[in-house]
């Protein structure tokens, strides 16, 4: 495969992806190596194209993302994961303002209810505290959704479960 067919059916892939894409996977369908496809999804980005680049794959940016500040505690953070995802968002992030450092960012991307439970998982076993502990359990997410209507879905759910901060 050509160097434009290639960065063609990634495009392609890309745009009907409802899942993360492993540059190794794409590698092997291609017949190049990963650092290939690295350098394909820059030149593909430099063209336009939104990709987001995370140790589980890329994939598009989507249409729609908004800064939700929420509020609970250590139990509360598998009700609001879970809401979010349901509702059909992506977790891209969580931050919270520090007294002395200002703004500490986590890196989450969790994008479906396994994500969600592997990330739950992770935090019981390692007993870390949360980033959202030293700032009273005030926490903002950056959300991705498809559209503004699943955007409006994932407040609603933050409402209903009491957690988000008006």
């Amino acid at each position: 495969m050509d160097n434009t067919r290639r960065r063609a059916y990634i495009k392609e892939k890309l745009q009907q992806a409802d899942h993360r894409l492993r540059g190794m996977d794409l590698a092997k369908e291609c017949g190049v190596s990963r650092q290939v496809i690295v350098g394909d999804m820059a030149l593909l980005r430099a063209r336009g194209m939104d990709i987001i680049s995370t140790p589980r794959g890329y994939y598009l940016k989507k249409a729609c993302l908004r800064i939700l500040v929420c509020r609970h505690d250590r139990e509360g953070t598998g009700k609001e994961l879970t809401a979010i995802v349901r509702a059909g968002g992506i977790i891209h992030d969580v931050r919270v303002e520090h007294e002395i450092y200002g703004e500490l960012h986590g890196q989450l991307e969790i994008k479906s209810e396994a994500e969600a439970v592997s990330f739950l998982r992770a935090m019981q076993d390692s007993g870390s505290p949360l980033l959202s502990d030293i700032s009273g359990g005030i926490h903002t997410h950056l959300v991705e959704t498809k559209t503004e209507e699943e955007m409006a879905q994932v407040i609603h759910a933050l409402r209903e479960i009491g957690v988000l901060y008006e």
